[in-house]
This record gives C-alpha cells, sequence and structure tokens, in this order.
C-alpha cells in the first residue's frame, strides 16, 4: 500500500506541474539495450558524437548513477505548436527551439518534483535528468509505458504522439511499476520515405545520426558535407519532417508552456531576413533557445547550406 500511495503521489504532483505523462520502471541494467548500442558505436552511426562512447556502463545501469537506485521515474513534457513560419521559402527550424531551452525549463521542474518527494515521503536520494546525462531515456520511457519506440526511434504515445521531451528521476524509493506499450507503427514506413537524406534504415528503427539533418545542423561542428546539399528540405536547426508525417502525431495537442513560446519576431521572419541576420538580431530572437548552442557562426553556416 506504501508504495501504490508513493506511486499516486508523485503522479498526481507531476501531472500538476505540467508533465502530460508519467511511467514508473524499476531500475535495472540494460544488457538487451547494451548489445543494440554496442552494435550502433560499431557501425559509426554516432557520425562525430564522440561523447556517445563516453560512459558506456553509465548509461546502461542506472544504479551507477544513483547508487542503491529502485525506480526510474519517466516524464513526457509535451512542446507541440502547429504555429508554422509564414514564409514558405525561409530556412526552417524545429518545433522544440521555437522557446526556451527545455533543458532548464523541464530540469527546474524535475527539481521541484524530486524535493516534494522528499518533503512528502521522506528521505529520497535521488537524481534528475533531461537529455543531457548517459541516460537511455527512450527505453526507459518504452518500459515505463510512456510510449513505444518508432520506426524513426522516437518514443510514440498513442493519445498525443510524439512531440514531447523525455525526463527522468532515477531514485532510491521502490514504487508500483508500469507495463510497456507494444508496438503500433504496423506496416507504415511514411517516416522512412519522407527522410530527406535517407537516415532512417529501410526496415526503421535504425537511424544513422551522421545523415541525420539535426546532427547535420545541430551536433556537427565541421563544414556539412557536400553531398547534402540540396537534400536538408531546408532545416537551419533540428528536422521535424520524421515527426510530421507520422499518423500518430495527428492526436497532437498544442502545449500550454508559456516559457515555449517563440519570441514575437520568430514565425515572420523571411528567407531574406535569415539570410542577412546580424549577431544582434540573433542574440534577441534566441536569447533563452536551445538554438545558441550552435552559436551565431553555426546558425550562419547552416542558413548558406539550405538556401
Amino acid at each position: 500500500m506504501t508504495k501504490e500511495r508513493h506511486t499516486d503521489l508523485i503522479r498526481a504532483e507531476a501531472h500538476r506541474l505540467g508533465f502530460e505523462f508519467v511511467g514508473f520502471a524499476r531500475a535495472e541494467r540494460l544488457d538487451e539495450e547494451a548489445r543494440h548500442l554496442e552494435s550502433w558505436l560499431q557501425q559509426g552511426a554516432h557520425g562525430r558524437m564522440a561523447y556517445m562512447e563516453n560512459h558506456f556502463d553509465l548509461r546502461i545501469d542506472p544504479t551507477k548513477l544513483v547508487p542503491g537506485a529502485k525506480s526510474v521515474i519517466c516524464l513526457a513534457f509535451n512542446y507541440f505548436n502547429p504555429k508554422k513560419q509564414q514564409d514558405p521559402e525561409a530556412p526552417k527550424i524545429s518545433q522544440y527551439a521555437y522557446g526556451e531551452d527545455y533543458h532548464f525549463v523541464v530540469k527546474d521542474k524535475l527539481k521541484t518534483l524530486l524535493a516534494f518527494m522528499q518533503e512528502n515521503i521522506g528521505a529520497v536520494a535521488g537524481r534528475c535528468f533531461v537529455d543531457s546525462a548517459p541516460v537511455l531515456e527512450r527505453e526507459w520511457a518504452r518500459r515505463a509505458g510512456i510510449g513505444w519506440n518508432g520506426r524513426h526511434t522516437l518514443t510514440i504515445n498513442p493519445k498525443r504522439g510524439s512531440f514531447f521531451f523525455l525526463a527522468e528521476i532515477i531514485c532510491d524509493l521502490p514504487l508500483l511499476y508500469d507495463d510497456p506499450i507494444r508496438d503500433h507503427c504496423g506496416t507504415c514506413r511514411r517516416c522512412i520515405d519522407a527522410c530527406p537524406t535517407g537516415a532512417i534504415s529501410p526496415e526503421g528503427y535504425f537511424v544513422d545520426a551522421s545523415k541525420c539533418i539535426s546532427y547535420l545542423t545541430i551536433e556537427l561542428r565541421d563544414e556539412i558535407p557536400p553531398e547534402f546539399k540540396g537534400q536538408t528540405d531546408q532545416w537551419m536547426f533540428g528536422c521535424d519532417v520524421c515527426q510530421d508525417v507520422c499518423p500518430w502525431n495527428r492526436f497532437s495537442k498544442r502545449h500550454e508552456e508559456p516559457a515555449f513560446e517563440p519570441h514575437p519576431d520568430l514565425t515572420g521572419m523571411t528567407r531574406r531576413d535569415w539570410q542577412e541576420i546580424t549577431e544582434e538580431v540573433f542574440s534577441k530572437l534566441f536569447k533563452k533557445s536551445a538554438v545558441k548552442r550552435v552559436k551565431y557562426a553555426g546558425l550562419l553556416r547552416n542558413i548558406r547550406f539550405v538556401t
């Protein structure tokens, strides 16, 4: 009964903080996923993201991140915004980067949730993670019943699609655990067929990150390889193609987080505005945005490549 009460308490507070979905998984070593990750790395599918090779043991075993860990609390935070950039010829930016950097917005909510647990349950040891630590978040989301990992490898929830951020609290508190959701992709291949650079393998469930537009425009620090010229579908930061074509995203609903609203001038920028963007305008548009990760020079590189 204590496990049930604690689980219900955490779920209710997470929903109050704005998390759309909450699931719970047993903290244990991910042996099968370890083999998949090792194979992915051996094939060089991580491109120049050398950090993916680091901390392998931490990635596959949450008890090495939090000693004595019993549970992985998985959470999903909606960021879907149907508002599009007005100029169809303007270079495009992924929805997730419209507003403030989600790492900080979601991490603050996670810290509030962990503090709530410690105040209302007792001495809970735990750590918060939002896509910036060695945690295989999509596998934990699958195990916690948040969704299944689609052919594009992103987590899909049958009620809301895939436009949400994943986050975790790994803690030493035993809880009631959810069951995984089965794969509902069926015979659908829309994401595979729509990927502008062919980054998704022919059968899906494997992405060569070195071909992914998000990798090319964000992770890659060198010049974008010339063979991708004309294949980037005008994306200057990130890419939403595989999500935009996914039938499950017909269930997406607009987010309610003010911090994720774009700067008032962002969606009205024309192709020419982007081509002539100054560092001052860049700083104004992306003051707290994840786009600052590529810096002004990086965004200029991308704009010149895609236009």
